[in-house]
């Protein structure tokens, strides 16, 4: 499998407090990779290195030149007074950054923007203002606005929050869909693994300047978690859920029956 980006000992710290040191980390071609770990331990930050937003402190990171990333963020309600219709987000993806498109520029344009627009099934609320749509439907078009680049490697800022069941199992299978049928890798920061677990192939788990790295099998078990919170948790496994329970303050305390992230 062809490796994207390569953390080399990579390490990244705030004045005296280091959130991450001796970080190795391959992201290969179609891989989904799950970031998970308490508040504060470094997850968002991981994004915004490979973004090229954040320098390491330590180490080396290793990403070709020309790699296509796409961003999705963080959900966040938008002003019910914003007239920018669905596709025009999306273009953003696409052009965000130019100027001076010609008529054959306006042409590509609009076909890719198309293509992503059709590919999240949001063809029904593409030309509404996006003030007005609901949560799910807005964070599909925010995932057409990260895909409309066509890119190698999909960065994911919890993008299920605040989203219900249905909309967290859609926007799941949009982004599979895309690894499976382009070879997307996917970094994949969540509160939450259970929705995505059946897609899962690693997950990087952070705690404290601790990590571990691993399967889901490997990495989520009583053993790993309590050496990595340093305190006893116990989990369990209840109808292909996964279910963390700790001492309190080892997992955040305002889902503390689940697996906790940033």
């Amino acid at each position: 499998m062809t490796t994207l980006v390569a953390l080399r000992e990579a390490t990244l710290s705030y004045g005296k407090r280091t959130l991450w040191s001796g970080l190795d980390l391959d992201l290969r071609k179609g891989e989904f990779v799950a970031v998970l770990g308490p508040n504060g331990s470094g997850k968002t930050s991981l994004l915004r290195v490979l973004l090229g937003l954040q320098k390491l402190t330590g180490g080396s990171l290793d990403q070709p030149e020309g790699l296509g990333v796409g961003y999705i963020p963080q959900q966040r309600a938008l002003d019910p007074t914003i007239t920018l219709r669905g596709r025009d987000l999306v273009s953003l993806g696409y052009d965000g950054h130019r100027w001076g498109f010609g008529l054959r520029g306006m042409r590509e344009r609009k076909k890719h923007v198309d293509a992503a627009i059709t590919a999240v099934g949001a063809e029904a609320f593409a030309n509404r203002p996006v003030g007005l749509l609901s949560g799910g439907e807005q964070q599909r078009l925010r995932v057409a606005q990260a895909l409309v680049c066509d890119p190698d490697l999909l960065l994911c800022d919890e993008p299920l929050l605040s989203l219900d069941l249905a909309h967290q199992q859609a926007v799941s299978r949009l982004i599979d869909k895309r690894r499976n049928e382009a070879g997307t890798a996917v970094l994949f920061v969540t509160h939450e693994i259970n929705p995505i677990l059946p897609l899962v192939d690693r997950v990087l788990y952070l705690v404290d300047g601790r990590f571990r790295i691993g399967t889901p099998d490997e990495v989520m078990t009583s053993e790993v978690l309590s050496e990595l919170y340093r305190t006893q948790i116990d989990v369990l496994r209840v109808r292909n859920q996964i279910i963390v329970v700790g001492a309190q303050g080892a997992v955040e305390s305002d889902q503390p029956h689940h697996l906790q992230a940033d």
